[in-house]
């Protein structure tokens, strides 16, 4: 609650939150963290707008760099640069963004308007709406895309729907003039996700396994409490050793597992268990680039060293859903487990049912409702159990093969 923090922003000894809160009250909040699985949205008083090269904070006073511009002759100078360009009127602070360092003077003057515009309507909005108002939405998909990504080295932005062309001609023009030459309305007869392979790329981000070009091979394992990454050198044995050859497959699954964390957005805790390195020279080499790799992203991440198992342990700001989780849902075969019973194990459960249905019902027949494959079992090598017991409880049991049904369902019905 940024309304119990002291007059400079610094936080004031905790109160009860029935002291700061009451029935009835009135705030305007931020969602700050999307709902995520059984957890609800986090809300903030503390308000921040992202623009492309700026975060504006208009409680707050500070301006501070991004600690990806580590140089500190760099942070002054962008610092000092952006002081320069605020109205004399302006009370609020800024997060300069690392897009800024190549900006001009323009460019940041052109945001810093942006975003003092964007909070003048939220405060009108605040001021004239009725509570549970939604005062102010962020960017949608495309746009984000536009302000995040798009640099000096991208060539053309292809939009294939004329709709959302001429909406990010709009959205180019008033706050990114510079780039609407790059974007291109796409006619061709080809999909765009086929012609640039993005399908395939989609698929590749949803498996389990992850190819290296060496011939080594990560597993990549989501769970609700963490993530977990294992490193194996598959069929790549290298030119010299075999303590070469696990060095050079865990320099190259350093690089696959920062882009995987990407392309996936895995959050959370998530551990990585690269193949056992007795030299530390590797080791610290290895977890180098790791963190180099790493310092690329977007997101912050947090990286230890190498446990005493040989772990490393991590963890990545979560803010959305995963890919899997927005692109999938828990598989309705094995309820998200990622494996089933087999055939044989069902048809020993199927066994036991009958046994106990026999014990409390006397039908003329039982009938056994199951998949093709657990029906092939009970005529061929589980047949004389069937008949076994078909004997032992005096009854006629007859098989049914029903196509709809996965693997572990089936049905026993008293005839």
């Amino acid at each position: 609650i940024w309304e119990a923090r002291t007059h400079d922003g610094t936080a004031s000894v905790p109160a009860p939150i029935e002291k700061i809160l009451f029935d009835g009250q009135v705030l305007t909040v931020q969602v700050i963290k999307d709902p995520i699985g059984t957890k609800g949205a986090r809300l903030s008083t503390q308000i921040s707008i992202a623009g492309r090269m700026l975060v504006y904070l208009p409680q707050d006073s500070h301006i501070g760099i991004s600690q990806k511009i580590e140089k500190e002759a760099d942070r002054e100078r962008l610092r000092q640069r952006l002081q320069s360009l605020l109205p004399p009127e302006e009370k609020g602070g800024y997060i300069v963004r690392t897009m800024a360092e190549e900006a001009s003077d323009v460019d940041l003057a052109a945001d810093v308007d942006y975003l003092r515009k964007t909070w003048s309507a939220i405060c009108l909005g605040a001021r004239t709406r009725p509570a549970t108002s939604l005062l102010f939405q962020d960017l949608n998909l495309a746009q984000r895309v536009l302000r995040d990504f798009v640099h000096d080295e991208t060539a053309t932005i292809q939009v294939d729907s004329r709709e959302n062309f001429l909406n990010l001609v709009d959205f180019a023009k008033a706050y990114m003039p510079g780039e609407v030459a790059r974007l291109q309305h796409y006619t061709g007869e080809r999909p765009l996700f086929d012609l640039y392979g993005v399908e395939e790329e989609i698929l590749r981000a949803l498996g389990r396994r992850v190819d290296l070009k060496s011939g080594g091979y990560l597993i990549v394992d989501q769970t609700e409490a963490m993530t977990t990454i294992d490193v194996n050198t598959g069929g790549f044995v290298g030119g010299r050793n075999f303590a070469d050859t696990i060095f050079k497959t865990n320099l190259e699954a350093a690089h696959a597992i920062a882009r995987q964390l990407r392309l996936r957005n895995l959050g959370g805790i998530i551990i990585l268990d690269f193949i056992d390195m007795d030299n530390a020279e590797h080791r610290s080499a290895v977890l180098t680039e790791l963190k180099k790799t790493l310092s690329r992203d977007r997101t912050k991440v947090s990286v230890s060293s190498f446990s005493a198992l040989g772990l490393v342990e991590m963890t990545r700001k979560r803010t959305r859903e995963s890919l899997a989780h927005i692109l999938c849902e828990p598989c309705p075969a094995c309820a998200g487990k990622g494996q089933v019973k087999t055939s044989r194990t069902i048809c020993y459960e199927i066994l036991r049912e009958l046994l106990r249905e026999a014990k409390q019902f006397n039908p003329r027949e039982f009938r056994i409702l199951a998949s093709q494959e657990v029906v092939d079992l009970f005529l061929e090598e589980e047949s004389q159990h069937l008949a076994l017991l078909g004997d032992f409880i005096g009854k006629r049991i007859s098989l049914q093969v029903e196509n709809a049904y996965h693997q572990e369902q089936y049905d026993v019905i008293l005839m």
